[in-house]
């Protein structure tokens, strides 16, 4: 059984001035060959935006690209046809293949908007470029583990074009859960808020944790809390 942290102090900052962000994984300038992420997980940036500030249009390609909002909303719009404003409660999701061009701004002229901004390494090379939404409200992800990513789209689940299952919780103080690993497959949880122990662990805001050689991952919530848990083949 194998637990690796990556302390929320220990990411790469960037800070310029309209976007504070931090880095879990090796991204842009900020290079570490110690972390270049974790099987197919290649980015996790938590990512402060101004109000009314943004990325403007900008090229991707041969990425699965996920948006997880935390805090206020992002307006996207995209070369694939998709545009509109994602909120809190919101999951976007965009497979960039061949080429896709796209711009991402806080919709907000008054509120700072924060996301985690999600790269997961495609199964393939030079896929079709495409857009997905679905919504998964606090009420949806109470106490449990809401499947929101996953390669069939199960459960209203957007669909990632990897051997990937993503799952968010926001979990009650007190509250406990478990989640089963099947031979061969590991597990990345990335805190967002709170503060909860994995497997006797804590973990807080920012906190990440890789997971491997372990069939059952047991996670309680020391106080309200709010976490990612990646499933990986």
């Amino acid at each position: 059984m194998t637990m690796t942290l990556r302390p929320a102090d220990a990411r790469f900052h960037g800070q310029h001035g309209w976007l504070d962000s931090r880095h879990s994984f090796s991204f842009a300038e900020f290079h570490d060959p110690n972390h270049m992420g974790f099987r197919a997980l290649r980015v996790i940036n938590d990512d402060w935006i101004a109000p009314g500030a943004g990325f403007p249009t900008h090229p991707h390609r041969d990425m699965e690209i996920l948006t997880y909002v935390t805090e206020g909303g992002v307006e996207h719009q995209d070369s694939t046809g998709g545009h509109g404003i994602t909120v809190r409660g919101d999951v976007q999701a965009m497979t960039a293949g061949t080429g896709v061009r796209h711009s991402e701004f806080n919709a907000s002229a008054t509120e700072p908007l924060r996301l985690l901004q999600i790269w997961i390494l495609p199964e393939a090379r030079s896929l079709t470029p495409g857009y997905r939404q679905a919504r998964f409200d606090d009420a949806d992800k109470r106490d449990r583990l809401r499947l929101i990513a996953s390669r069939d789209g199960r459960d209203g689940s957007v669909v990632l074009h990897q051997d990937v299952a993503i799952y968010a919780s926001v979990l009650s103080a007190g509250s406990s859960l478990g989640h089963s690993l099947a031979p061969g497959r590991g597990a990345w949880i990335q805190m967002v808020r709170g503060r909860i122990q994995a497997n006797g662990t804590p973990l807080v805001q920012g906190d990440g944790a890789a997971l491997e050689h372990m069939t059952e991952i047991m996670i309680q919530a020391e106080e309200d809390s709010e976490f990612l848990l990646f499933d990986l083949g």
